[in-house]
């Protein structure tokens, strides 16, 4: 499961109901929750977002919170 997919799962959202809602299909719902691999881009984020009520920003950096700066030696 995918940093979204845990999100989502926290807030018990209907996957179908999101799709709905942005207009994102169902397969590309499935894909950004389960695959490893899939790249969220941040327009589907914005829509999640808003599908769930949630504000974009929080979400994001709750996605994003295990990326760091890499360390430059100087």
């Amino acid at each position: 499961m995918t940093k979204l997919g845990e999100f989502l799962a926290k807030k018990s959202v209907n996957k179908s109901q999101i799709a709905r809602k942005t207009g994102l299909s169902k397969a590309r719902i499935n894909e950004l929750t389960m695959t490893e691999t899939a790249k969220l881009r941040l327009d589907e984020m914005y829509l999640i977002a808003l599908a769930i009520d949630t504000d974009p920003a929080k979400m994001m950096l709750e996605l994003c919170a295990h990326l760091e700066l890499k360390e430059i030696e100087e």
